[in-house]
């Protein structure tokens, strides 16, 4: 195997050999023709830069819009959602929780209230987790505390032993601030505004939009395996977990 051939030296060939190698569209010195990947295409230096990777796919986008108390949406989240994120390297797949659902709101004396499917219980869970995702703001932070929520036997008693499990550094004197101040229920008004505007208008819960989209193949393509469902429509090269995307489960949802 020939050795390989230092780029300045590359360069400094070129030009005493007149070879046009020194690749007269690039104006940039050899020490940083890897320093980018703009600088390394502008130089059409691919081949020399290991250290600079090809553009990558776009990722799957899938929103999810919930009730905290539901029971098809415990499962999904559950049982789909969190599983199909575990399973996935990052970049493949991107997630937008919207915990509001089949819920309605009243302004009342100039403040926001909410009646909710389940009841108070759920509202309350819904806004502890809209709460939850405004404090830590990272969702690799947040999604596995509402993972924890959600499989529990309480989706709304258990906050503080998920958080010393999956977030210790959070403050759930903060979060519960958030719920008993106006912050939560602007927060809960922005997820009402969410689910308001989906188009088509959401006719049961769990609701999931891949990539803008909602159909009836989709959801129950996503209710049925949605790592399957991922695999499929991720267009870069196919992570580990999608070798084996077989098995599908029922569909099961919580009707308006």
């Amino acid at each position: 195997m020939a050795p390989a051939v230092p780029l300045a030296l590359l360069a400094l060939l070129a030009r005493g050999l007149g070879l046009g190698l020194a690749l007269p569209s690039c104006d940039y010195p050899t020490h940083l023709w890897c320093s980018s990947r703009e600088i390394t295409v502008a130089c059409q230096a691919e081949s020399h830069c290991a250290n600079i990777s090809r553009p990558t796919a776009a990722p799957v986008q899938l929103s999810l819009y919930y009730e905290s108390l539901c029971p098809a949406c415990r499962s999904f989240l559950v049982q789909q959602l969190f599983t199909t994120w575990l399973l996935l390297p990052s970049g493949v797949l991107n997630i937008t929780l919207v915990p509001y659902g089949n819920a309605q709101e009243e302004k009342v004396s100039g403040k926001w209230q909410f009646q909710c499917q389940h009841g108070s219980e759920e509202c309350l869970g819904n806004m502890l987790q809209a709460c939850l995702m405004h404090e830590a703001q990272d969702f690799t932070t947040y999604f596995p505390v509402i993972f924890c929520m959600e499989s529990g036997t309480s989706a709304t008693k258990n906050l503080k032993a998920c958080l010393q499990v999956y977030a210790p550094d959070l403050d759930a004197g903060r979060i519960t601030a958030c719920v008993q101040g106006d912050l939560g229920a602007n927060l809960m008004h922005l997820n009402a505004q969410l689910t308001d505007a989906l188009d088509p208008p959401h006719e049961y819960v769990p609701w999931v939009v891949i990539n803008g989209k909602h159909t009836d193949e989709l959801q129950e393509q996503a209710q049925s395996s949605l790592l399957r469902l991922v695999c499929q429509l991720y267009q870069g090269d196919k992570p580990e977990a999608c070798k084996d995307t077989a098995g599908s489960k029922p569909r099961a949802v919580c009707r308006r």
